[in-house]
């Protein structure tokens, strides 16, 4: 069965009104497995490629966007310092819509309810085009980095663990 076609997200909206070319990129969507190495293969991008948004908050309260591959883990202490806190902790799945608006699957900073700072790890710039979510399960951006830097006001900064030898594949 072929994904429906897509309405405008607002995503979509945001990034035609800054004038940012994107190449939407629907795929069926696995309600079992939103993993971004499944979204990857489904639009047929290497996982590296692929960027997730994880909704994360600090000892203060504040709540962060961190931006990462999705073939990586996200370095918790890592983002925290990017941030200036002294911790960062995973935000609990049952705050990640009322927060942002969107659903596990679907998570994207632009667009979102509010605009929590974003920070998007450093590899985002290795690659001419990288995919992000559209704001919807089943639908991709495909876009520049800078331009994606660019419309979610997003800070580079390394996020990710070192893989250990015997999970590098």
């Amino acid at each position: 069965m072929k994904p429906a076609a897509p309405t405008k997200t607002n995503a979509a909206r945001l990034l035609d009104s800054l004038g940012i070319a994107y190449e939407p990129r629907s795929y069926e969507v696995d309600p079992e497995d939103l993993t971004a190495l499944s979204v990857a293969r489904k639009i047929g991008l290497p996982a590296a490629q692929v960027f997730k948004t994880l909704l994360s908050h600090t000892n203060t309260g504040e709540h962060l966007f961190a931006v990462i591959p999705g073939d990586a883990e996200l370095d918790l202490k890592k983002l925290a310092q990017a941030a200036g806190a002294k911790k960062a902790e995973l935000a609990s799945l049952k705050d990640v819509e009322p927060l942002t608006g969107y659903i596990r699957g679907g998570v994207t900073v632009m667009g979102a309810r509010k605009p929590f700072p974003a920070f998007a790890d450093e590899t985002i710039e290795l690659f001419d085009v990288i995919s992000v979510s559209a704001g919807l399960r089943g639908l991709q951006v495909l876009l520049s980095p800078a331009d994606y830097l660019r419309a979610a006001n997003a800070t580079l900064a390394d996020l990710t663990k070192a893989l250990r030898a015997d999970e590098a594949r």
